[in-house]
């Protein structure tokens, strides 16, 4: 088959010298933003603006990606159990849809803001496109503290806040799931809600209108274990690029919520070791092994891993510089600095928690050789999950763990690949190499779809 010139298929990203010649600081300046410390928004801006020239993404294709399209604030009053209302506020941003409908989780945080969001919504964006996925991103949520709030309370929060948004949610427009703070429970309050607030002509598609269901909802099997399934895959495929496997591995987790729980676990069924474990409530440490199914349930019933029998307790210093082959950072954004960083004696840091490391704490282990497995290719398990759970709910139908585990395998593994080459085309570091990979799949929508009008 000929092709001609003009024939899109053709044409590269790099066709245009404009979005090669822009600096990021020169398209900051346009769209009037002020870099900020401590900004995650700015964080991962700055990121994608750098990796932009390397791909040859157009200029105009970078100012629209740099905004989301849509800030969504919401204030709601609620009842609480004492007979007074408090009110909350709630957010949803909805970053880029050009390979399809907005897809991102639910975070109910204290601190939860909007410049959390853009960021949040931002790495979703690339992270769908890294795996291929036909979402664009998004993420949403409600400043909140749920360890504060009765069962009540939270069901009374998430139904507010989704008939607050309802109007801009929907099963092929954007499709919530669980994060921080949230859960199967959550997401089962929140697709009723939208059932009792959606037209009768549209309610044979609620339950897809959010993803991280409980199975009885239409749920998938294994969801709850799917990022940290996604990362023991991730670590498979590219552990023995730096002469390591898991079995014998030695490992230490920051975080030990949902993902760092089932983590632990998985690894340690595959042969490797949990030796040391820092969240809210202190540090726990056992060169010789901690048992992570008997640690999930001490955590389970003390709210955090001090005080675990089989382990004796140490400082924040003495956590980052344990001897381990693997550190895994599964709590919140910014938690490895320049200083933590500079502490770690890991060969290998694997993102389980999104951005977890700031940019000083990023050039840091850049300087000490310290290889960094990025969040946006290692905690996409959950993503995969969503897609599937979305797609059998489209068609009606049902999928085993085993089934679901095999779909989700392939993809991580995929993926993997890609950054892997990536990482050898463009002679980056690997998060440089997986924004890349996001960016060239999204520039070429961009290039196909074109700009309107």
């Amino acid at each position: 088959m000929t092709r001609h010139r003009n024939d899109p298929s053709l044409e590269t990203v790099s066709a245009d010298p404009i979005g090669i010649t822009d600096t990021p600081a020169r398209l900051l300046e346009e769209l009037e933003i002020v870099p900020e410390q401590g900004s995650t928004f700015h964080q991962v801006l700055q990121q994608v603006l750098s990796a932009a020239p390397l791909v040859g993404m157009r200029r105009e294709h970078q100012l629209m990606f740099a905004q989301p399209k849509n800030e969504i604030v919401v204030h709601f009053p609620v009842l609480m159990d004492d007979g007074r209302h408090r009110m909350f506020t709630g957010f949803r941003v909805q970053h880029n849809n050009a390979l399809g409908p907005y897809k991102g989780g639910l975070r109910f945080h204290p601190h939860a803001t909007l410049d959390q969001m853009k960021g949040l919504a931002m790495i979703m964006s690339l992270k769908c496109s890294l795996m291929r996925l036909p979402f664009g991103g998004a993420k949403g949520g409600v400043r909140c503290n749920p360890r504060e709030l009765t069962r009540d309370e939270q069901m009374r929060v998430t139904r507010r806040f989704c008939s607050a948004i309802s109007n801009q949610i929907g099963p092929d427009y954007d499709i919530p799931g669980p994060g921080v703070g949230t859960d199967s429970q959550t997401m089962a309050w929140f697709v009723d809600t939208f059932a009792q607030t959606t037209p009768e002509h549209g309610r044979q598609d609620t339950t897809r209108a959010v993803t991280g269901k409980p199975i009885e909802l239409g749920g998938v099997p294994g969801r709850d274990r799917a990022s940290a399934m996604g990362m023991a895959l991730v670590l498979e495929e590219m552990l023995p690029d730096f002469g390591m496997t898991l079995k014998g591995l030695r490992f230490s987790l920051l975080g030990f919520g949902k993902v760092g729980s089932w983590t632990a676990r998985i690894l340690e069924e595959r042969g490797a070791t949990l030796v040391a474990v820092m969240d809210d409530s202190g540090v726990v440490r056992n060169d010789r092994g901690l048992d992570a199914r008997e640690l999930a349930e001490h955590v389970h019933m003390n709210g955090g891993v001090r005080g675990f029998s089989q382990s004796h307790a140490c400082d924040r210093d003495a956590f980052l510089q344990a001897p381990v082959d693997l550190f895994i950072p599964a709590a919140l954004e910014g938690m490895i600095d320049a200083d933590s960083a500079a502490m770690i004696r890991a060969k290998v840091v694997a993102e389980a928690a999104s951005l977890p490391t700031t940019p000083e704490g990023d050039e840091v282990l850049l300087q000490r050789g310290v290889e960094v497995l990025p969040s946006l290719l290692c905690n996409a398990g959950g993503l995969v999950a969503s897609y599937l759970e979305w797609t059998l709910n489209k068609s009606s139908r049902q999928i085993t763990a085993t089934e679901m585990e095999e779909r989700l395998g392939q993809q991580m593994t995929d993926a993997a690949r890609r950054v892997r080459l990536a990482r050898h085309r463009f002679e980056s570091d690997l998060r440089t190499a997986a924004i890349c990979s996001a960016l060239e799949q999204i520039s070429r929508v961009h290039l196909l779809r074109g700009v309107f009008p």
